[in-house]
């Protein structure tokens, strides 16, 4: 049984947790195309926008959906990818880091 003294010292804890639980649980940010790491990957958030002539290998049907670095599930919007660390990217964006899924 809990004593009344015990439930006394938890209660700050448990709004401690309470407090940070958010931030915790709280999405990743979705990578923008400005970011500096994105910029000099040229990642555009839809492949369709990729600059074709400074990227002339890029093709439509590149999508970081269909990345080997891609974490998301299959039919996600977005999903994490290790090139930008905490931070999601598009499943229909591009970079240049893009190597297709085996």
């Amino acid at each position: 049984m809990t004593s009344r003294r015990t439930f006394i010292k938890l209660m700050p804890l448990a709004g401690v947790a309470a407090a940070i639980a958010p931030s915790v649980f709280a999405a990743p940010a979705a990578v923008t195309e400005t970011d500096p790491q994105a910029v000099s990957l040229g990642y555009k958030a839809d492949t369709s926008k990729v600059d074709a002539a400074k990227f002339p290998k890029h093709t439509k049907d590149q999508k970081c959906g269909g990345c080997q670095l891609y974490q998301g599930k299959a039919g996600d919007a977005s999903g994490p990818c290790p090139i930008f660390a905490g931070k999601v990217v598009s499943a229909n964006g591009w970079c240049s880091a893009y190597v297709k899924k085996a």
